[in-house]
């Protein structure tokens, strides 16, 4: 497996994200081409994938991470985190969220955070393995549309 950043939008990066969104969520809907581009260029935002090690270098795995400063220091969010369902249970899933842990370091840091559905079990074991505790807070969100 090999895992990168990505740092152009490509047709081939869409047409992956278009198999992979589905598996990751009903909520929302595919970037199209451009949204893709600002999201790649986007200064805070770090998108990785996963690709195959194989000849085809098919890519089958994602995920985000978004660092920002706030006044109590530099902080880190994972989002998007989804592996493609013939690829479970292989180690990509870890291995591609220590990528994102090891690149919110890199960039100075102090915690991430992430959320992760209920009943995405195999996830939320994954995520309690690898050292990530519950957060003992309230967790808000406001519409916009």
């Amino acid at each position: 497996m090999h895992i990168e950043k990505v740092h152009a939008a490509t047709p081939e990066l869409l047409g992956a994200m278009r198999q992979l969104f589905p598996q990751l969520t009903t909520a929302a809907t595919c970037p199209d081409m451009g949204q893709l581009e600002a999201l790649v260029r986007g200064e805070p935002t770090n998108l990785l994938v996963v690709r195959e090690p194989d000849e085809t270098g098919k890519i089958v795995a994602m995920g985000c991470l978004v660092v920002y400063q706030v006044p109590t220091g530099i902080h880190g969010v994972i989002e998007d985190v989804v592996v493609d369902q013939s690829f479970r249970g292989r180690g990509i899933g870890q291995a591609l969220v220590q990528g994102l842990l090891d690149l919110a370091r890199a960039k100075g840091a102090r915690r991430v955070a992430l959320t992760s559905n209920p009943g995405r079990a195999s996830a939320n074991r994954l995520y309690l393995r690898m050292g990530f505790c519950p957060w003992r807070t309230n967790h808000y969100y406001y519409s916009l549309t």
